[in-house]
């Protein structure tokens, strides 16, 4: 099949599989995906792809990992950092080192580099997996945002720690140092290029956006597109971690659009196009890893004419011990932060054990561990076969179905015998940033001296009433957090004269005017709560999603209330 047709195959069975799941709410759209993948590849004349794993590294994690980035609310971010880094960092440490041996000493075929490398490549979680089975199960809210932390970072150590496992495959030889050293800098020096492609690209969208205003703002979104491959390219090039490059990339564009809070059409058009095309990526990964599943599960039983009921073993027994040595982690390790962060107010939720054993089955494979074990070579530096390198694609392929299915099934078993949760902090911090808005709307509705000098009295009159009924609607605000959106004003009536028709029109301009004008005093003082920290990026995005849509609405109205009133465009 053309390339083109396949792309297009893709995209189409993704968009179709995403409905399938809204009326199979039971079964998980990775699943559903991965399964209709291998139907359709499975016969000999099905749907076969060559699975490029450097192209797609380039192509769907990037833009990924950079939404992530962009998304994640950045005050629990870092007030998790701890628990966050231990699970990212110590936990790939943990895994690739006692996973390893293990691995070899079950398999003694698969060198001790090799099972380190496998073991590597099954240590990173995958962000998509988790949210899409996780979703509406009820995980508590700042549990997910350490999950959500997690996958961001450990798909960087996980790679990097593959690299070093593969070298030592290839040379013979490892220096603990040298892995230290390097780990560092690849780490560091991917979020530093990252933190400056973001920044750099925010500093030129302000200049440009500060002479055009909204015009360009198509435009800019579509360089917005292209930041995390950029971003995740020049990491590579100069030899740092890409992934960490994207992420940093999508967290540097967050905090500068803080800045940004007039921005309306730019902001409403970033939204749909993320939304799209982690939409568009999420269905493809999943979908060309059940197109691999033949392929790949025919390779070891060729190589070493093991028995399928023996690899189906080892799978459970690399899976089972892989969700074992993360409770070990998490119950031993992280437990401790956990407790600390929830007696420092930074998480509502009380570190338990049942707690800790639904984050243990969170941690579930995907996309990235495919990519790295297909990216494994095929021949050593002397031209010889990578050792089990069959072996190993197939274990871990085997490893991301297997905690696939049991996070969906353990996960809403345990989410379900946890104790009912409050109102999350978020709600009560949200309704005050509500609140916030309104007092700040309010302080608008007021004339100066100067402006009623500079008008009539018949215009200070009829805006002394518009803002009596403005005011009026925002106390009600502030008594029931209502939206306010309604507007029931009769412009004409057959028994008034034509006099009092106009300035009724007029009337309804003016309060237009105002609104908007309160609209926008609301958003900046949403901006200002999340500047202060006082909510955090889920808060905030969802508040002004709400404003920007109004003042869309508003602006048109007010377009067509000009035009019935006879009166000129701004």
């Amino acid at each position: 099949m053309h390339t083109v047709e396949t792309v297009l195959l893709v995209l189409l069975l993704g968009a179709l599989t995403g409905i399938v799941s809204r009326y199979i709410r039971a079964v998980p759209l990775p699943l559903i995906q991965i399964a209709l993948g291998a139907a359709i590849a499975w016969p000999q004349s099905g749907l076969h792809i060559a699975f490029d794993p450097e192209l797609f590294m380039l192509l769907f994690i990037p833009p990924l990992l950079f939404a992530d980035g962009w998304r994640i609310p950045k005050r629990e971010f870092f007030a998790l950092a701890r628990p966050i880094l231990l699970l990212a960092l110590g936990l790939v440490l943990f895994t690739v080192c006692g996973l390893g041996y293990l691995i070899h000493w079950m398999i003694p075929e698969i060198p001790l580099t090799v099972a380190f490398a496998l073991a590597a490549v099954i240590s990173p979680t995958d962000a998509v997996a988790v949210s899409a089975i996780t979703r509406n199960l009820g995980m508590p809210e700042k549990t997910m945002h350490i999950l959500e932390g997690e996958s961001l970072l450990n798909d960087a150590s996980g790679l990097v720690a593959l690299k070093f496992a593969v070298a030592a495959t290839l040379t013979g030889a490892l220096s603990w140092g040298d892995v230290a050293t390097n780990f560092l800098w690849m780490s560091v020096g991917g979020l530093a290029v990252g933190a400056l492609l973001g920044w750099g690209f925010s500093y030129a969208r302000s200049t440009i956006t500060r002479r055009l205003g909204d015009v360009a703002a198509t435009q800019m979104v579509l360089l917005l597109v292209l930041l995390p491959f950029a971003a995740y390219l020049v990491g590579e090039k100069i030899g740092v971690s890409g992934i960490l490059s994207a992420v940093a990339a999508g967290i540097a564009t967050n905090f500068a659009d803080l800045d940004r809070s007039s921005y309306v059409s730019e902001r409403l058009q970033t939204e749909g196009t993320w939304s799209l095309v982690e939409a568009a990526f999420n269905g493809a990964i999943f979908l060309l890893l059940g197109l691999q599943l033949p392929s790949i599960i025919g390779v070891p039983l060729h190589e070493a004419g093991h028995e399928w009921w023996i690899l189906v073993g080892y799978v459970a027994a690399i899976s089972c011990a892989l969700l074992a040595l993360r409770w070990i982690w998490i119950t031993l390790g992280v437990h401790g932060a956990l407790r600390s962060a929830h007696h420092s107010g930074k998480m509502a939720e009380r570190p338990s054990m049942l707690l800790n054993l639904a984050t243990t089955f969170a941690g579930i494979r995907g996309a990235v561990t495919l990519a790295g074990a297909l990216s494994v070579p095929m021949l050593l530096n002397n031209g010889e076969p990578f050792p089990a390198r069959g072996m190993l694609i197939f274990l871990a392929t085997g490893t991301i179905l297997f905690t696939l299915v049991m996070g969906s099934v353990a996960l809403p078993l345990i989410l379900r015998r946890l104790p009912a949760p409050g109102e999350p902090p978020t709600v009560r911090e949200e309704r005050l940033a509500r609140e916030a808005a309104c007092m700040a709307a309010m302080s608008k509705l007021t004339l100066s001296e100067e402006e009623i000098a500079a008008h009539t009295p018949e215009w200070a009159a009829m805006h002394q009433e518009v803002m009596g009924h403005l005011a009026q609607e925002y106390r009600n605000r502030l008594q029931l957090l209502d939206d306010g959106s309604g507007i029931a004003i009769s412009l004409e009536s057959a028994r008034e004269t034509p006099e009092i028709i106009q300035q009724r029109k007029r009337r309804y301009v003016l309060e237009i005017e105002m609104r908007l004008k309160c609209i926008r005093a609301e958003r900046d003082a949403v901006y200002a709560e999340r500047q202060r920290h006082r909510i955090n990026d889920d808060s905030l995005r969802r508040i002004v999603s709400e404003l920007d849509m109004q003042e869309v609405s508003m602006r048109k109205r007010l377009a067509v209330a000009r035009r019935t009133a006879g009166m000129p465009a701004p």
